[in-house]
């Protein structure tokens, strides 16, 4: 039988049902025999009729297990965030960083450079100054050298 056969007979049993007078249209129906026809309904019942009951059942855990995962979805992306922006924040402190480090190199480099040009012009004045002096006594060695020459050649 199926489910409709099963309801017709529900159907034919609350017909056939004898009254009580003065009850107000209750009935008497044969219980047992109801009970019998309602477990042949539920053992009848499509099987797309229990998937659906397992699917409403199991409604509650798919959306709980969605909602756990949604929140951790946004909890690792809100996580993720903050991991790059500290990073972005350590990448212009790193940057920041090794622009004065740059900078305080390139003027060492300039004072070492001038301190290097100064040292060298002041060697080099220096050994002009020895050399125009050596050249001077030279001269007047080869000075002093020639007079005597001269005397005696006047002599």
């Amino acid at each position: 039988m199926n489910v409709d056969e099963l309801l017709d007979m529900i159907d034919e049993m609350i017909d056939n049902a004898w009254g009580l007078p003065l009850s107000g249209g209750r009935c008497f129906i044969d219980a047992e025999k109801l009970r019998d026809i309602i477990d042949d309904i539920r053992l009848n019942l499509p099987q797309e009729i229990k998937q659906a009951k397992n699917i409403v059942s199991d409604r509650t855990e798919i959306i709980n297990n969605a909602r756990r995962e949604a929140e951790s979805i946004v909890r690792t992306a809100e996580e993720r965030a903050k991991l790059l922006v500290a990073q972005e924040e350590i990448v212009k402190q790193a940057q920041a960083k090794a622009n004065d480090i740059l900078s305080s190199a390139q003027a060492k480099a300039r004072d070492m450079r001038k301190a290097a040009n100064d040292y060298v012009e002041d060697i080099m004045r220096r050994t002009d100054e020895a050399l125009t002096n050596n050249l001077t006594e030279l001269r007047k060695a080869r000075q002093n050298l020639r007079a005597p020459k001269k005397e005696q050649q006047q002599e």
